[in-house]
C-alpha cells in the first residue's frame, strides 16, 4: 500500500544512494529521483515505480521530503543554490535531509538559508557499507529538531537499522566526522602495523591470527581485512579519495573549534600519501598496500 504522508525526492544514486532509494520505493513511498545521467541504478528504480525529474528544481516542486546522498558540501551547495537548484522549487514545509558526509560549517549556513524559504534542512549522515544500504540496515546519526526528527524517522527506517538522534542541525555531520576519524584512524594504524609486521617477517595471516577474536578486533577490522587477506575489493567500497575529503573536513572543524588535531592530521597524511602514489581509484581496505609500498614492503593480497 502506498504511503501518502510524504512524497520523497532523492538525489545521489551512487553506491549508497541506490540501495537507500530502492528501500524507500519498495516500502511504499512515492519516490521521484533526479540523476545527471542515465545509469543502471536509475533504470532499476524506474522499474520499481520511481518517477524521474528533469532537474533538482523540478524535483523540489513535487517532493515534501528530499534526501541528498552525494559526495560532500560542494555538491550539496550546488544542488541547492545552483541554476535550476532545489532552493527555488521547495514547497513550504518541505524538509531536505543531507545524508552526505559534509562540512558542518556549510550545513549550518545552508540550514539558515533554507529556513528563510520556509523549509528545513537537517543532516543524517551514514554508517556502514553499500551492502547494508541495499539491505535497509544502515546506521544514521541525525541532526534535527525534535519535531522534524519525528517526521522523518519513519522514512529513515526504510533504509536504516540503527537511527540515533544525536542533536540539532549540524550535529549529525559533526558526529560523522568524529566517527570517520576513528574508523580511518584504525585504517592508518592497521596499515602501518601490518607494514612493520611484514618487514620483520610476520605476514598478514599471522597478524590476523592474533588480532581476530581478541580485544583489538571489531567490525571495521573484519571488513578492512577482507581485501588484505582475500583480495576482496567489495569488502568496503569507500574510496581513499572520499576518506581524504572527510579528514580535511575534520581538520576544518577542529580549526574552527580551536582544537589541536595532530593525530587527525597524521591520519590525513597517510591517505594523502596513498593518493599521491597511485591510489586515486582505490578503496579504504587497500590502504595498507600503498603505505607498505612507500617503505619497499609488499602487502598486495596473495
Amino acid at each position: 500500500m502506498e504511503q501518502t504522508r510524504e512524497h520523497i525526492g532523492f538525489i545521489g544514486l551512487g553506491l549508497m544512494g541506490h540501495g537507500m532509494a530502492k528501500n524507500i520505493v519498495d516500502k511504499g513511498y512515492a519516490l521521484t529521483v533526479y540523476a545527471r545521467r542515465p545509469s543502471a541504478a536509475l533504470e532499476d528504480l524506474q522499474q520499481r515505480g520511481a518517477q524521474v525529474a528533469a532537474s533538482p528544481h523540478a524535483l523540489a516542486t513535487q517532493a515534501t521530503l528530499i534526501f541528498l546522498c552525494v559526495t560532500g558540501s560542494k555538491d550539496v551547495e550546488a544542488l541547492l543554490r545552483g541554476p535550476n537548484g532545489l532552493a527555488g522549487g521547495l514547497q513550504p514545509g518541505a524538509v531536505v535531509v543531507d545524508c552526505s558526509t559534509s562540512d558542518p560549517v556549510s550545513t549550518v549556513a545552508l540550514a539558515a538559508e533554507i529556513a528563510a524559504l520556509g523549509a528545513t534542512l537537517v543532516d543524517a549522515p551514514l554508517g556502514r557499507t553499500p551492502k547494508e544500504a541495499w539491505d535497509g540496515a544502515l546506521d544514521t546519526m541525525v541532526g534535527a529538531d525534535d519535531a522534524t526528527f519525528a517526521r522523518i524517522q519513519p522514512v529513515l527506517a526504510t533504509w536504516a537499522g540503527r537511527i540515533v538522534h544525536i542533536g540539532g542541525p549540524g550535529d549529525g555531520h559533526r558526529m560523522k566526522l568524529v566517527n570517520n576519524f576513528l574508523s580511518l584512524g584504525y585504517a592508518a594504524l592497521y596499515s602501518e602495523a601490518m607494514t612493520l609486521a611484514q618487514a620483520v617477517g610476520i605476514g598478514p595471516q599471522r597478524f590476523d591470527s592474533v588480532i581476530r577474536g581478541g580485544r583489538m578486533d571489531c567490525g571495521f577490522y573484519q571488513t578492512f581485512m577482507g581485501y588484505v587477506l582475500d583480495g576482496n575489493k567489495e569488502a568496503h567500497k569507500f574510496t581513499l579519495h572520499n576518506a581524504f575529503k572527510d579528514l580535511r573536513y575534520l581538520e576544518s572543524m577542529a580549526d574552527a573549534a580551536g582544537i589541536s588535531n595532530s593525530l587527525g592530521n597524521a591520519v590525513k597524511n597517510s591517505f594523502a600519501l596513498a593518493l599521491k602514489n597511485g591510489g586515486d581509484q582505490a578503496y579504504v581496505p587497500m590502504l595498507p598496500e600503498y603505505i607498505a609500498k612507500l617503505s619497499g614492503v609488499d602487502l598486495a593480497p596473495k
